[in-house]
């Protein structure tokens, strides 16, 4: 049986910007033996001196290059990637294809520690998040006064953009600590407040650090679930704060799970459910490409981009979707081959959750309750609001809710 050690045919070295002096007496020598080593163009020129065989750089699209390292299985290989490789790194992405036990891993410190050593910020502290190759947008729920965010950036701009979007915001009296090729000899450090940002010649390498200050109506992702109704875009076609927020606790969002959300309008549901966990995902399914639109407009402003949009009336529109966990369907009213198509695709175990604010969809809901099972809920919500001189109660419309787990 061969040993553990003979059948880690892959090595994958993290490195910084100090280069070799920064690589400790093995590493070194497994770059120097290796017949191959995959890495970046930076991370070659970092080492040039200690290989001495064939040097392969990534390609685009990088997939292919992937392959070309699992092409190599069972043969002797070194992978050269910047920091520790499994922090947003080329270790998180190998692994999808080959396993721990074939791994050699010699990781150096990431970006994230050598800034927090550099502000003494207790990096447990600290939300962490990499907006490499990413849409800016990702921070947004991270913006809460006294935070401090460390953000893995793409290039010389992003910091620059980082500001605007913290100016505009409200939270431009942020300071931003721009760390640039933290390690090696180009190493600088600066800083500059997000609405007087001025800082130029950034190295293309470099790390934000933010401590955020929030200022008078700045505008703050509530990590509860029932965020304000004025956080969205909408034309109406809204879950209403209250209701969503009962919602929300109806479909219970756990790890990794994906949700449907048919008839989306402003898609408030499905980015709330987002919101929740940073492995959550959802599909908005809206026929009207106004709505569309707007929801794609809300998923940047509340900072969940990734929910995926899909234009077209349901049940049609479900058709090739991947399976959910959770649905969701809206209480403007849909017919049963809505729900009939909705619970053969969801998943045994998954939740779903229909809200009814027309008569017909109540209906429909009661019936539906009637043949299968599940929960019925009325919710009544009432709001103080001015009658003549004096303030008294004014009814929203009553919701009747439907909850239901396959079996």
């Amino acid at each position: 049986m061969p040993s553990a050690s003979s059948r880690r045919w892959l090595t994958i070295i993290g490195i910084g910007e100090d280069g070799p002096a920064g690589l400790g007496d093995e590493a070194k020598q497994l770059i120097a033996a290796a017949p191959v080593v995959f890495g970046g163009r930076r991370h070659h020129e970092l080492v040039a001196a200690l290989v001495t065989g064939e040097r392969l750089c990534w390609e685009s699209p990088f997939d292919r290059s992937v392959e070309a390292v699992a092409a190599r299985r069972g043969l002797p290989v070194v992978v050269l990637g910047s920091g520790d490789p499994f922090l947003y790194g080329i270790g998180a992405t190998l692994s999808r294809r080959i396993s721990a036990e074939e791994m050699r891993v010699i990781p150096a410190p990431s970006s994230f520690s050598l800034a927090a050593s550099r502000l003494g910020w207790p990096l447990q502290e600290v939300a962490t998040i990499s907006l490499h190759g990413r849409p800016l947008e990702l921070i947004r729920p991270h913006l809460h006064h006294g935070r401090r965010i460390a953000a893995l950036t793409s290039d010389a701009e992003t910091p620059s953009q980082l500001a605007e979007l913290l100016r505009v915001s409200g939270f431009g009296q942020s300071q931003l600590h721009v760390l640039e090729a933290l390690g090696g000899q180009r190493e600088r450090r600066r800083q500059a407040r997000a609405d007087s940002f001025d800082l130029g010649q950034i190295d293309p390498l470099n790390v934000c650090a933010i401590e955020v200050v929030a200022g008078e109506g700045a505008r703050v992702i509530a990590f509860t679930p029932g965020l304000d109704d004025t956080l969205f875009e909408h034309d109406g076609q809204l879950t209403k704060q209250d209701v969503r927020a009962i919602t929300l606790s109806a479909l219970a969002p756990r790890h990794g799970e994906l949700l449907w959300d048919i008839g989306a309008g402003s898609g408030s549901i499905g980015i709330e459910w987002m919101l929740a966990d940073p492995s959550l995902r959802a599909v908005a399914i809206e026929q009207s490409s106004e709505r569309a639109a707007r929801i794609a407009r809300n998923t940047l402003a509340l900072g969940v981009p990734g929910l995926a949009i899909v234009e077209g009336k349901a049940p049609e529109a479900l058709a090739n979707l991947p399976e959910p966990d959770a649905i969701f369907v809206g209480g403007g009213g849909s017919g049963a081959g809505v729900l009939d198509v909705a619970l053969q695709v969801l998943k045994g175990g998954g939740r779903l959750v229909a809200n009814a604010v027309t008569l017909e969809m109540e209906a429909l809901l009661l019936s539906m309750h009637e043949e299968r099972g599940g929960t019925l809920t009325r919710i009544e919500v009432s709001r103080s609001a001015p009658i003549g001189g004096m303030n008294g109660w004014r009814p929203a419309m009553p919701v009747t809710q439907w909850r239901y787990i396959k079996k």
